[in-house]
């Protein structure tokens, strides 16, 4: 019936004619046709009633969306979005102005990036129509970009993506959740738009998301939930020109005037790079060793990042083995294999044209070698101040204005107060009850009726467990219905072994929980069947490329799904019979807890799907060890991984890396070199690769790769440098910007970051009335004038309010007019820095750090030092 239906409706978008078409191009209209046929079979059926437009829309999206989203989200979800927008269209005076081909790729899609979905754009819609009335697009965008910095601020966490009602709903948000909040929001009143990405930074290990938006012919960016008084400016200007890749991801089979990075059935990937920095485009050709072209040979363009050469795009090369990519002018390493061979090269963008890679490495040749690389980032570019002082103090006056709105509403949430009644009233420890709604933010009225009924059931212990071993996102999304299918789900296992960790816990990677326990009540209950029932599963990668993680009632409902996907399908039906399951978290394979194995046997199973581990077991694959030794530097005494170092493995021609840490070494120094080899680690006989890199202050890494391999039952020694430069100041660590204090005469906390401004600063740990201090704002005092013609923030905290009121600033004459005083009242600055920088002594007063936007950290300095200032400055002089 499902295929009959599609069928009929397929022949008619390639039919229909007249102005009320939504689809109008041809190609267009026969891709939604193609991709509607060939998943006839395991779509929805269509709402009756709806109109044509609507149909074409719903059509439109189910053609192209990852299987996971028809899987986890009802069709009327997607209906109400597609009448939000039909309604925007029709509405607002851009409507139609809008290009056909902008509208279907910009407008109509839900899905933004790996975004839980939601129906948001409709109460979206409702609350800017009239913000918008009567402004020019361009101005809309505008007031769209304000609108959301009065409901979210950005603040880091996980990987999970938050939907934009979430956001909105906890005033938060990292850069990925602002950017799709904010592309949500002017989707919502008809404006396209798209969020961009620039995978890794060139210059510095970190990356970024924000957005452009479609006004009267042309696409402007902007920086999401952070407001400018014009158009195409951020915060992020500056680094964007050095940026050797910026891309988005367009849903469906888009045709326009921009280059192409790939190409999936499901989303087309844009290179947007030349919209920021200068481009150059060069072109690559594969050969063998006797010269003759390598037909569709595969390429890696890496980018220098988290000391890893990051595969930023991948491409095929044509049937003469060549292929272009356009990319910032600074280097890549290209590398190339036709899947056994494999040759790389460095190419460096505007510089050369052309770079030839010759297929002249294998692995199995058992050599041992080292390539030294200076991977250099595109140069600083100058960046325009388009705004007149009148702009900036309007705009600032409104960010304030927006500020106090969004404060009001966090004011509005429970109170410690109101936790402690309630953690009274339900019997339950005042601190326990606290510590969860203030960590739920918004969400917190569910949280606290979760609480009130597990207190009336019974069950207040497994509550707490719950919400304790859910991550710090769950608590602030979730609603009460969901933790309570799991509490009363779990609750009768409570005495089974790992029940807290792999029973209770409903969380397996960064899937949106939902209510699983109660949709697995009619699933098999011997670990056997579920294995059989899990196994039976439809695999269906290819038709999820972007990796959107589907939940096991999505798979439940299909019997459908990518490998992960069938895994946590697994994983919930075993946990709601009591049995434990998991991915063991060193080798992450699944695993389920044997509750009839007898003592002394190994009750951790594996699980094998697909055969992978019968294969490895039958291949037995030996194993030798790895030691490597660094003689400490000046500058790096202790390199750490993926910071300084990573070690991957060669397999298929390309080289991934691997993870290595000690687990029985501190958290803070499982990854550093002296840690993970404490002793010889055991590796799989392969051929290896060994990355080491110094990141200097201007960008440049000094890298140094070393091919070698490892062979079964002997021990490879390799002697690691970490390349320097004596000439130029290198980037030492790292620490966090978003780090908060009290700044002097305020009452709420403030980020260092939102204090200083992008750039450079210097941050300083002091304390009143000491010598060390005392000597070293003699030195600061000293170089008045040359730190206020930086004209970089600098902030100077003491550890309390009785430190600062202490401290008196006239008593080293005159210090610079750039410093803002305020209190460490927490802890969290000095906290940070030690861990981070690995100060042993944190009492060790004073600490002067110079750092940048991006957290890298250039020099540091702990108590008492003769000279500090000029040797600060002389770093200062230098970036």
């Amino acid at each position: 019936m499902k295929k009959t239906l599609y069928t009929v409706f397929a022949a008619a978008l390639l039919t229909a004619c007249g102005s009320g078409q939504l689809i109008q191009d041809p190609q267009t209209r026969q891709s939604v046709e193609a991709g509607v046929e060939a998943r006839s079979v395991w779509l929805p059926e269509l709402p009756a009633g709806i109109t044509p437009q609507e149909k074409e829309g719903l059509q439109f999206l189910y053609a192209y969306m990852p299987v996971s989203d028809v899987a986890d989200y009802p069709t009327e979800l997607y209906l109400s979005n597609v009448r939000a927008s039909l309604k925007a269209e029709a509405e607002m005076p851009w409507g139609g102005t809008v290009p056909n081909d902008l509208f279907l790729h910009y407008v109509l899609p839900v899905r933004i990036n790996n975004e839980n979905l939601d129906t948001s754009r409709v109460t979206f819609y409702d609350e800017l129509k009239e913000r918008v009335k009567g402004l020019s697009m361009a101005d809309a965008i505008l007031e769209v970009n304000h609108w959301c910095h009065e409901k979210v601020i950005y603040t880091p966490s996980d990987g999970r993506t938050l939907s934009p009602s979430a956001c909105v709903r906890n005033a938060q948000g990292r850069c990925g959740e602002e950017s799709t909040f904010t592309v949500a929001a002017l989707r919502a009143v008809g404006i396209p738009a798209r969020q961009v990405y620039t995978p890794r930074w060139a210059h510095t290990d970190d990356n970024h998301a924000w957005v452009e938006a479609w006004a009267d012919g042309k696409w402007y960016y902007f920086g999401a939930c952070e407001p400018e008084p014009v158009l195409d400016m951020g915060w992020f200007d500056g680094p964007s020109k050095r940026g050797m890749l910026m891309h988005t991801k367009v849903f469906g089979n888009y045709v326009g005037d921009e280059e192409v990075i790939s190409q999936t059935p499901l989303y087309t990937e844009i290179n947007v790079t030349h919209n920021y920095a200068p481009v150059a485009t060069a072109t690559i050709a594969v050969k063998d060793t006797a010269g003759a072209p390598v037909p569709e040979a595969q390429l890696d363009f890496g980018i220098y990042n988290y000391a890893e050469f990051y595969p930023a795009v991948r491409k095929k090369a044509d049937r003469n083995g060549t292929t272009t990519m356009t990319a910032g002018l600074g280097d890549m390493l290209v590398w190339a294999t036709n899947g056994t061979d494999f040759g790389y090269g460095k190419l460096s963008f505007g510089k050369q044209d052309t770079l030839t890679i010759v297929l002249n490495r294998r692995g199995g040749t058992g050599e041992t070698y080292s390539v030294d690389l200076d991977i250099v980032p595109p140069a600083e570019g100058k960046t325009e101040n388009r705004v007149t002082p009148e702009q900036r103090a309007a705009n600032n006056m409104r960010m304030a204005q927006e500020d106090s709105i969004r404060n009001a509403y966090v004011a509005s949430w429970m109170t410690k107060a109101d936790a402690f009644a309630l953690a009274q009233k339900i019997g339950a420890d005042t601190t326990k009850v606290w510590n969860v709604i203030s960590t739920s933010r918004g969400n917190w009225a569910a949280i606290a009726q979760f609480l009130t009924d597990a207190a009336a059931q019974g069950q207040l212990d497994v509550a707490f467990d719950l919400l304790d071993v859910v991550s710090t996102k769950d608590l602030q999304d979730t609603p009460a219905a969901v933790l309570a299918d799991h509490l009363n789900g779990a609750a009768p296992y409570k005495e089974a072994p790992y029940f807290k960790e792999y029973i209770l816990n409903p969380r397996v990677g960064t899937e949106l929980l939902v209510p699983y326990r109660a949709a697995m009540a009619s699933e098999p209950s011997t670990i056997e069947e579920i294995i059989a029932k899990a196994k039976a599963v439809q695999l269906a990668d290819s038709l999820n490329p972007s990796r959107i993680p589907m939940s096991a009632t999505g798979v439940q409902k299909l019997n459908m799904g990518d490998k992960a996907g069938r895994d946590r399908y697994f994983i919930a039906m075993a946990r709601s019979k009591g049995i434990p399951a998991r991915y063991e978290p060193v080798t992450g394979r699944l695993q389920y807890y044997d509750l009839s194995a007898t003592c002394g046997t190994e009750a951790w199973k594996n699980v094998d799907f697909d055969g992978e581990l019968a294969a490895l077991a039958a291949a037995r694959v030996p194993r030798g060890t790895l030691t490597v030794n660094y003689t400490p530097s000046k500058h790096n005494d202790d390199p750490k991984y993926y910071s300084h170092f990573t070690v991957a493995k060669l397999k298929g021609g390309r080289y991934s890396t691997i993870e290595l840490s000690n687990p029985d070494a501190d958290m803070g120094a499982a990854g550093s070199l002296s840690a993970i080899f404490a002793r010889p680690v055991e590796l799989e006989e392969g051929d290896y690769m060994l990355v080491s890199g110094t990141r200097m202050a201007n960008g440049t890494v000094l890298s140094e790769v070393k091919f070698f391999t490892v062979e079964a039952g002997k021990q490879t020694t390799l002697d690691m440098t970490m390349r320097e430069d004596d000439d130029a100041v290198q980037v030492i660590g790292t620490m966090n910007p978003e780090a908060k204090f009290v700044p002097q005469g305020a009452s709420e906390p403030q980020s260092i970051l939102a204090t200083t401004g992008r750039g450079y600063f210097v941050l300083a740990l002091l304390e009143a009335k000491k010598e060390p201090t005392n000597h070293a704002l003699r030195d600061i005092a000293a170089l008045k004038s040359e730190l206020e013609q930086w004209n970089r923030g600098l902030v100077f905290l003491f550890g309390s309010e009785e430190q600062l009121a202490a401290f008196n600033a006239s008593e080293f004459g005159e210090l610079p007019k750039t410093i803002t005083y305020g209190v460490d009242k927490s802890g969290e600055v000095s906290a940070m820095l030690g861990q981070s920088l690995e100060l042993n002594n944190m009492n060790d007063l004073p600490v002067f750090v110079v750092a940048d936007t991006f957290g890298r950290v250039v020099f540091v300095s702990q108590g008492y030092r003769i000279g500090m200032g000029e040797q600060m400055m002389k770093v200062i002089r230098s970036l």
